[in-house]
């Protein structure tokens, strides 16, 4: 007779972590120890079947068992295994991005998406074009020397609109630079943004910024900083606040592809993560970080896949559909208040315009390209499909906003012009309670300056 050899598992000593195989004879039989017949009733053949395990067999028994011990360390259970496998640097396919409308304007068949009322559609439709006019009546104002400096949201109107209308007044929002749609959504007034763009005495900021670095307390926008990314830890520390005051609000901060390349990106995310804060990073993948591509930033799959390493989730949305971005980010509101967690999305809308008034783009990109965008894929024009589509717009409406529009615009900068600016005593001011010593020669010095060289400075400054 052969014998079979058993692996007894009850013998895993899991105190040792080992276990022990058996070799035991076992009679082949019947209940009563009678061979199993294999050819009818003959007596003088008898099947015995001797089971070897094979090493595939054994390697299979070890891996399972090695699974089964898991190691207990901080952060969670972590199962062993045999297999020596890297994670792959990337995933065989790219993450899909998420739309509502196709490039025509037309309604994806889908229920997946916020409904949208007629008199929010036609906001959201308004405030994108008053958002193209002022870009392009204010970038011509620089270019005529009437302002230093300007920067355009050309292309990426929809991420603007879309997400300031997903949000409640409540959440605050920390922009980068290239989100004044969400101010103006918020009520700031084309008069407001003149003021700021020429630096008067009416500017909120008190003319202390740059052209374009909005900001408004009364809207929960917060003032716009020059340096690329240092919005995203001052928001996660503003969500956690929000969280400890137990307030039914969230941040909403943006950034855009070239500045996930900064430190701040990653240390804000952990940061987002570790503390459970209440907040949304959107990021503006428009292509272009000034003139570097995104291809030569970074390997990975875009922005969104950067989400999981960190435990955020994430989503990745057509930036240039105003009803995906306004659905994502409405949805992304939700859970990061209903769940106490950081949501991130990516919006891809290609930058249409130059980076700035000090960039000429034309130099490291071609023509064809930015027309392309600018007209084949353009956000605004999508939008405009589908409300006319519905019945909300047609063009005597369009003629008549446009020329209201225009008309607002020209009479700011006017106004804005001819508003006195600040004095140069705001030089001084808002920092010290008592100005020490030293700055009141500073100031001194300063006027006498400009006394005795009056030509050499600007009348309309208050000495």
């Amino acid at each position: 007779m052969g014998s079979l050899g058993i692996l007894n598992l009850s013998s895993w000593n899991s105190t040792s972590n080992s276990f022990h195989s058996s070799s035991s004879t076992m009679p082949l039989g019947d209940n009563h120890g009678r061979p199993h017949a294999i050819f009818g009733d003959s007596a003088t053949h008898f099947a015995v079947r001797r089971f070897k395990s094979t090493e595939a067999e054994r390697e299979s028994i070890r891996n399972t068992l090695t699974r089964m011990e898991a190691l207990d360390f901080p952060g969670g259970k972590v199962e062993f295994t045999s297999e020596m496998n890297f994670i792959s640097e990337s995933a065989d396919k790219r993450v899909p991005c998420y739309r509502v409308l196709d490039v025509n304007g037309e309604l994806i068949v889908s229920n997946n998406f916020v409904q949208v009322r007629k008199e929010v559609a036609i906001k959201m439709y308004s405030d994108m074009v008053t958002l193209q006019m002022m870009d392009n009546i204010f970038y011509e104002a620089q270019r005529q020397g009437r302002i230093s400096f300007y920067l355009t949201t050309l292309g990426e109107e929809a991420i603007n609109i879309g997400s300031a209308a997903a949000l409640s007044a409540d959440d605050l929002v920390l922009p980068q630079y290239r989100e004044p749609g969400a101010l103006l959504w918020r009520g700031f007034t084309l008069q407001e943004f003149a003021n700021q763009c020429l630096g008067n005495k009416e500017d909120k900021g008190k003319a202390r910024q740059m052209p374009i670095h909005y900001a408004s307390k009364k809207h929960n926008y917060f003032a716009v900083s020059s340096p690329i990314a240092t919005q995203l830890p001052q928001a996660v520390g503003a969500a956690y606040s929000l969280k400890m005051e137990g307030k039914n609000a969230c941040v909403a901060t943006y950034i855009g592809d070239g500045g996930t390349s900064e430190g701040d990106f990653h240390a804000a995310m952990n940061f987002a993560a570790v503390l459970e804060a209440p907040i949304i990073f959107i990021c503006r993948n428009n292509g272009w970080a000034i003139s570097t591509p995104i291809e030569e930033q970074f390997r990975s799959d875009g922005i969104v896949v950067r989400g999981r390493a960190y435990g955020i989730r994430s989503i990745r949305v057509d930036g240039s559909d105003a009803l995906a971005v306004l659905s994502a980010i409405r949805t992304a509101r939700e859970m990061a208040i209903s769940e106490q967690r950081p949501i991130l999305v990516e919006a891809l809308a290609y930058r249409v315009g130059h980076h700035s008034t000090s960039d000429d783009s034309t130099k490291y990109r071609s023509m064809n390209e930015i027309e392309y965008w600018k007209t084949a894929r353009n956000p605004v024009n999508r939008f405009r499909k589908w409300i006319e589509r519905n019945g909300w717009w047609n063009d005597k409406d369009e003629t008549e906003h446009r020329s209201s529009v225009k008309k607002q615009l020209l009479q700011a900068i006017q106004i804005a012009e001819k508003t006195e600016k600040p004095s140069i005593e705001g030089l001084f001011s808002d920092v010290y309670d008592h100005l020490p010593s030293n700055l009141q020669e500073q100031e001194e010095q300063i006027r006498e300056t400009i006394r005795r060289h009056p030509k050499d400075y600007p009348s309309d400054v208050p000495v």
